[in-house]
């Protein structure tokens, strides 16, 4: 593998306090070394980054591949490639696969099939059998395949004498609960969000209260068992209040932003139509804003993508019948640079903070850092290159994204993945330039 010399870059990683412009040398699929400037070895290749960002990969802990059982909409490969093309180094795949992924023998499945790919995959187990809410799975099992998390999202465990005891169990073996929170009965016709527009499309809607029924819940299991939940895809500002409040009693319970949660709301669905339909679905102006702010203030740990790939057929649908989700890995970081560091002055130590050291820390996976010995899992972005969303041209199968079209600035240029170029996209061409009186700092 030939080494890679980075040259001139704006290196940052928060684990470290690091921000601070450098080289760093690539030998071996691991970072060798790192200084104000380096001497390159014969055979490096040299890449001059012109201030470009270099920080350890994005991770992102919420992704649906849809393999096995729905490949038409996406597969391992092409869900590492779109990763991998936004930037990703590392994702965790939810378990609602046809099969679902309830057995050791699926978990050591897709790790085995994983290791030739673009991105690195850490799989997540079933909670209950089939995901149907009635048989615990083999917890330890499932972690000693790796497992890295245990969730049957898309579908709330509505039982709750099983959920509490899925609870212990996941506390005594050591693994989070991803939770998908919709307390059945009160999630109506899950089309869109419950309110005026609703209603004046004459669809019932899902009511925010149907998720913070099951915050609370969740969050309340997990204060009596020590287990360690995270909420997923919070998209109501009384979602955000019960994981605050929560957190300050100590509550083992940490939560995601998604871009489309912090950048649309419910009003896209006039727009979009049913590539605007998601669960949660898309709430009001405020609840974005409040998510937002919670991201910015830590209340919510990390950007999560809930990468949904559909087919075109299936969204053509409409909103009544088309399927909930869209796609997000090669939007996400465009999404958040724009929505959070220029518009709203979130720093970008912070955002990295949240899409890289946040996602690894919590859900315990192998740290990277921008330090000798550690493994070269490496994005390279230059945040002020500004670039028009064409979803025809991304590498996920699927196209049911709300964005296309959109301008953003931030621009992945490289995704370094063990020390192996896997997404390559200097040549990428810009649409015109940015002020530097709005830099992004």
């Amino acid at each position: 593998m030939k080494p890679i010399l980075f040259q001139k870059a704006r290196l940052i990683d928060p684990d470290l306090k690091m921000d601070m412009r450098g080289d760093l040398l690539v030998e071996n699929g691991v970072v060798s070394a790192l200084g104000p400037e380096l001497l390159p070895t014969a055979d490096a290749e040299k890449i001059d980054c012109g201030g470009a960002v270099l920080a350890p990969g994005l991770v992102d802990l919420h992704v649906h591949f849809r393999d096995p059982g729905q490949t038409e909409k996406e597969t391992l490969e092409t869900g590492c490639a779109a990763a991998a093309n936004g930037g990703f180094t590392a994702v965790v795949t939810m378990a609602n696969t046809k099969p679902a992924v309830d057995s050791p023998e699926l978990i050591r499945s897709c790790i085995k099939r994983n290791r030739t790919m673009d991105c690195r995959i850490y799989p997540g187990g079933a909670v209950t059998k089939g995901l149907g809410g009635k048989e615990l799975t083999d917890f330890e099992a499932l972690k000693e395949a790796g497992a890295v998390c245990l969730t049957d999202d898309g579908i709330t465990v509505g039982s709750g004498p099983l959920f509490y005891e899925a609870m212990e169990k996941a506390a005594a073996v050591g693994l989070p609960v991803s939770v998908h929170c919709e307390a059945p009965g009160f999630e109506g016709d899950r089309s869109m969000n419950r309110g005026e527009i609703s209603k004046k499309l004459g669809l019932a809607g899902a009511p925010a209260l149907a998720e913070e029924l099951m915050i609370m819940r969740d969050v309340f299991f997990a204060e009596k068992t020590g287990a360690h939940v995270h909420v997923q895809h919070v998209s109501s500002r009384r979602g955000v209040e019960i994981i605050a409040a929560a957190k300050a009693r100590g509550v083992a319970v940490t939560g995601e932003a998604t871009p489309h949660h912090m950048f649309l709301d419910e009003t896209a669905i006039l727009e979009c139509g049913a590539n605007a339909k998601m669960s949660p679905p898309l709430r009001t102006a405020d609840d974005a804003a409040a998510i937002r702010e919670a991201l910015m203030s830590g209340v919510l740990d990390v950007v999560a993508t809930d990468h949904a790939p559909h087919t075109p057929a299936e969204k053509a649908l409409g909103i009544a019948k088309a399927p909930n989700g869209i796609i997000g890995l090669e939007t996400s970081l465009g999404l958040c640079l724009d929505g959070l560091c220029r518009e709203r002055g979130f720093s970008l130590s912070s955002l990295v903070e949240r899409m890289s050291s946040a996602p690894r820390r919590i859900f315990k996976l192998p740290p990277v850092h921008l330090q000798p010995g550690s493994p070269a899992d490496l994005t390279l972005f230059d945040p002020e290159r500004r670039w028009r969303v064409d979803a025809a041209k991304f590498k996920s199968k699927a196209r049911n994204c709300p964005f296309n079209g959109w301008t953003l600035s931030g621009t992945v240029l490289m995704t370094v993945l063990g020390g192996r170029i896997v997404c390559d996209r200097r040549t990428f061409r810009a649409i015109g330039c940015i002020k530097r009186s709005v830099a992004i700092q």
